[in-house]
């Protein structure tokens, strides 16, 4: 199994990475070679495996953000894999893609939880397209309900609407404070910019994310040690942000 995806921590997190990851499971290396190029210029990173062994077994100790899996494999139906991958985790979103097209095909496989159905041979923008999208939908889990979120030097007190940094209180806007508390009740996790704006914007028609890309910018500059490289608040390119404590 070989793929670019950089060195992982225990948590099934990239240690020094922020791309959304995803694993591709296809029989095919030009198909698979041809991804893990063409998703790392999209901003995603990747890990590839040529069967439904390498894939689960990828699936088991990575838990991708995103799965690419083809329905013909060597050794195992991906139908079966995509069973397999559900009862593994069934938060993370599978996009079957694959030269097998009928009817019957999408129809199983959308049954048993597939996110999306991509026949090959397929345009790579168009692919990306289906993937952010399915990204945006794919529900986060509820909120943290505690009323104190701690996350490295942050401190943030939901009741009381306070947050301190390094022990010292930092003063916020009403934006600000939501955006952050948004952020760090899903830590370790991406944020899209859809779920933010519809969190927080919810009132008003935004046509841009210049507003949301402000806020964020102004959360560095009073969270941050060095808010041009920031470690809590992270961009993770083309999809959302993710707090990291």
């Amino acid at each position: 199994m070989t793929g670019d995806l950089l060195e992982r921590g225990p948590s099934g997190r990239s240690t020094d990475d922020s791309r959304p990851v995803v694993l591709v499971v296809d029989d095919e290396e030009s198909y698979r070679q041809a991804l893990a190029s063409g998703l790392g210029q999209e901003g995603f990173a990747t890990q590839v495996a040529a069967t439904a062994r390498e894939g689960l077994q990828a699936f088991e100790d990575l838990r991708p953000d995103l799965v690419l899996l083809d329905l013909m494999l060597p050794d195992e139906s991906g139908i079966e894999v995509c069973r397999r991958m559900r009862a593994l985790a069934p938060g993370v979103p599978i996009i079957m893609v694959t030269a097998r097209d009928a009817e019957v095909d999408v129809v199983v496989g959308l049954e048993l939880g597939a996110s999306d159905y991509v026949a090959k041979p397929f345009r790579l923008r168009e692919l990306v397209a289906r993937m952010r999208a399915v990204l945006r939908r794919n529900p986060l889990p509820p909120p943290a309900t505690e009323e104190v979120l701690v996350g490295g030097p942050v401190r943030l007190d939901t009741a009381r609407r306070e947050v301190t940094v390094r022990g010292s209180a930092v003063d916020l806007s009403r934006k600000q404070f939501d955006l952050l508390a948004l952020l760090m009740s899903h830590a370790g996790q991406v944020v899209t910019r859809e779920l933010c704006i519809d969190r927080l914007w919810w009132d008003q028609e935004l046509s841009d994310t210049r507003t949301l890309d402000t806020h964020v910018k102004r959360l560095r500059h009073k969270l941050e040690v060095d808010p041009a490289r920031p470690r809590h608040l992270v961009t993770v390119r083309g999809v959302g942000f993710r707090f990291e404590p």
